[in-house]
C-alpha cells in the first residue's frame, strides 16, 4: 500500500511540477473563461432566433444544426478543425480551433436550455409587456429573457461545469492547459504524480460548483412543488 501511495503522490516530483501544473491552470481557467461566455452569446442567439422566427426554413435550419452538433463528437470536431481544414485552405490556430469547436458545440446545447427557458414564460407576461407600449424586442429584453435565464439558471450552471471539464480536450491540439502540462511532466518523470495533481486540482474547482447546482436543483425542485 505504502508502495502505491509514494508511486501516485510522490513528494519530490509534486515539487518539481506543481509550478508546471499551476501554469497550465492559468491557462485553462482563461479558456473557461472565453469559451463559456461565447457559448452563452451564441446559443440565447439561437434560441431567440428560432423563438420569434416564424419562418419554417429558418426554424428547420437552427433545429438541424442543434441536432448536429450535439450529436457530433467534440473530440472529433476539433481534431478535425486542427488537421481537416488546413486541407481546405484554412488554417486555425490551437486557440482558434477550440474557440471555434467549442462554440459550435456550446452554443447547440445552451440554445436548448435558452428554449426551454423562454417557453417556460407565460404568453401572459409577454402579453403585458406589449400592452405597456413595448415594443417585441423590448420585451423579449427586459421581461421575456430574464425569466426565462431564471427558470433555466440550474440548467445552464450544470451545462457550464461540463463546459470546464470539456477544456481538457484542448490539449489535444496543443493548447497548453492544465492536462497538456500534466501530461507533459508525466512522459518527461515517468511518473502518474502530475496527472494525479491535475485531477485533484479540477476536483477542487469543480466539487463547490457541483454542491451549489445541487443546491439550486433542490430549491428549484421546492419551487415547483403544488402549492408554491
Amino acid at each position: 500500500m505504502n508502495n502505491i501511495i509514494q508511486t501516485f503522490f510522490n513528494i519530490d516530483v509534486l515539487k518539481e511540477v506543481t509550478p508546471y501544473v499551476i501554469n497550465g491552470l492559468w491557462t485553462t481557467l482563461a479558456l473557461s473563461l472565453w469559451v463559456i461566455p461565447l457559448g452563452l452569446a451564441s446559443g440565447l442567439l439561437l434560441a431567440v432566433a428560432g423563438f420569434v422566427s416564424k419562418s419554417r426554413l429558418v426554424r428547420g435550419v437552427l433545429v438541424v444544426y442543434i441536432d448536429f452538433f450535439r450529436a457530433f463528437p467534440p473530440l472529433v470536431l476539433l481534431i478535425f478543425l486542427y488537421t481537416g481544414l488546413p486541407y481546405l485552405g484554412v488554417e486555425l490556430s490551437p486557440l482558434g480551433c477550440v474557440a471555434v469547436g467549442f462554440m459550435l458545440n456550446n452554443s447547440s446545447y445552451f440554445g436548448e436550455i435558452f428554449r426551454a427557458g423562454l417557453e417556460s414564460v407565460a404568453p401572459g407576461q409577454r402579453e403585458a409587456a406589449r400592452s405597456t407600449g413595448m415594443s417585441r424586442l423590448q420585451s423579449l429584453i427586459w421581461v421575456e429573457i430574464p425569466q426565462a435565464l431564471r427558470n433555466v439558471f440550474p440548467d445552464l450552471v450544470s451545462n457550464m461545469i461540463e463546459v470546464v471539464k470539456l477544456t481538457t480536450l484542448a490539449s489535444v491540439v496543443s493548447v497548453p492547459d492544465m492536462l497538456y502540462a500534466a501530461r507533459t511532466a508525466q512522459s518527461m518523470l515517468y511518473n502518474p504524480t502530475p496527472i494525479v495533481l491535475a485531477a485533484a486540482i479540477y476536483l477542487t474547482l469543480l466539487w463547490p460548483l457541483v454542491i451549489f447546482l445541487g443546491h439550486l436543483e433542490k430549491r428549484r425542485s421546492i419551487v415547483n412543488r403544488p402549492g408554491f
